[in-house]
């Protein structure tokens, strides 16, 4: 059975729904985490919620030999001690509702380490590009919105389907005759404070080839009959959204599922959460470029910033941020956008030698052909500009005087082939007539 589902039955105690109620006022999330841990702790002690009060508060040695026996127990399964250490916290904060404070003072192994996300290896592009292509178009769509906007998997649909992103979350969006077009790109996302984890509404940004998926993806549940309004979820439970559910979201569980057997069919072992990871760790080499600056990548992360950044500043400075975002997209996305640096220096050379070669061609009235052009083009600029004055020199005899470099002509007609360009020999001693050549 689902734990999740297996210990909303605790529900039905009023000490628990109460402190239940009182976390999901801040946090659906947290409630419902915090709700199956604090489960799973009283079925290790083999406690129900009123008599884990009695025990904690009148026989607290007891209590914490329980708990001390429960950890070593934990950790021999091979249980990791970060997730030991978050499981108990949801029976601590029940207590401390109900104003018992215990203090257990129980050491925990690895307590701060997360050995498996050390383990990881943040993905690279080439490997982000294979497990998009091995994915269906909704995994794409949903995949990207992490990889490539930095959102939340719970952004896209909370933990029991009842909110997450919709169609008017995406105010660049505009749909005309079945047909997704967007205002600007990079297309600009809002997260709403009941979908934020800090509580707080941000916005953050949707790339080229991220919107192109969501494009697709839209109009294939148009072309199936589904109407797009701006309540209408931007990921829905099925492939092709039935009519009657066009109003239910995808839960984050069931979304993690289906992106994390994408990774598996692609051949990797990450944990769906790794596409933050991997958006957060590239604005940071952004960063470092001077690309981005701090305060907005903490803004479009969703995270905590200084008391300053709020959503009502930030609000007015949509564009700044639009051309922040833009800057670091070579960083994300895995399509190549613009110039590599190593790449610039071997444009400009062929663009001088491009150009080198246009100018003698408009000067001598002639044209090379691609052959000549494509020999050329191999040639270093200092060497290609002796070339080009060579083979012109040469067609221009061929043209000029049937291939001949120098050339035979009465002396009454010098005056005018030097001002053509010709330059003089000499003059035969009779003085009739001159021998002249083309400029070398």
């Amino acid at each position: 059975m689902n734990p999740l589902t297996r210990h909303r039955k605790l529900l039905e105690n009023k000490k628990v729904e109460r402190w239940y109620e009182n976390l999901k006022a801040r946090s659906q999330v947290t409630s419902d985490i915090y709700l199956r841990n604090f489960g799973l702790w009283l079925e290790y002690l083999h406690l129900d919620p009123e008599t884990v009060i009695i025990m904690a508060r009148d026989h607290f040695d007891d209590f914490k030999g329980s708990v001390s026996d429960v950890i070593r127990g934990l950790e021999k399964k091979g249980t990791m001690g970060a997730s030991i250490s978050t499981g108990i916290k949801p029976m601590i904060s029940y207590l401390k509702f109900y104003n018992v404070s215990v203090k257990l003072g129980i050491n925990i192994r690895n307590e701060n380490r997360n050995l498996k996300a050390e383990k990881e290896v943040i993905p690279g592009k080439d490997n982000l590009a294979k497990i998009l292509r091995m994915a269906t178009l909704r995994e794409r769509v949903s995949i990207s919105l992490m990889a490539f906007s930095g959102l939340r998997p719970e952004v896209l649909g909370n933990i029991d389907g009842s909110d997450g992103l919709v169609i008017g979350d995406i105010p660049d969006l505009r749909i005309t005759e079945g047909k997704v077009n967007y205002d600007h790109v990079p297309v600009q996302i809002n997260v709403r404070p009941e979908l934020s984890k800090i509580r707080t509404a941000y916005f953050t940004f949707l790339g080229p080839e991220g919107s192109e998926y969501l494009k697709e993806y839209l109009e294939l549940r148009i072309a199936s009959g589904e109407t797009l309004k701006k309540n209408t979820p931007v990921i829905v439970p099925v492939e092709k959204q039935l009519l009657e559910k066009k109003n239910r979201f995808l839960l984050t569980t069931l979304l993690l599922r289906r992106i994390k057997g994408t990774i598996i069919k692609a051949g990797f072992e990450w944990r769906p959460y790794i596409f933050r990871i991997y958006f957060g760790t590239n604005l940071d080499s952004a960063e470092a470029k001077g690309l981005i600056s701090h305060p907005w990548r903490q803004f479009i992360m969703g995270h905590k910033g200084d008391i300053e950044e709020t959503y009502t500043k930030r609000e007015g400075k949509i564009e700044e941020g639009r051309e922040q975002y833009s800057k670091c997209l070579d960083y994300l996305e895995t399509s190549e956008h613009g110039i590599k640096e190593e790449d610039v220096a071997k444009i400009t050379s062929n663009t001088m030698r491009e150009t080198t070669i246009m100018i003698l061609e408009a000067a001598y009235g002639m044209q090379l052909s691609d052959k000549e052009k494509e020999e050329l083009m191999g040639l270093e600029i200092n060497e290609l500009q002796d070339r080009l004055k060579e083979i012109f020199r040469d067609k221009r005899a061929e043209i000029l005087n049937n291939g001949n470099k120098h050339k035979t002509i009465p002396e009454r007609d010098l005056e005018s082939y030097l001002n053509k360009g010709w330059e003089l020999v000499q003059i035969y001693p009779r003085g009739d007539k001159a021998v002249i050549k083309l400029p070398l």
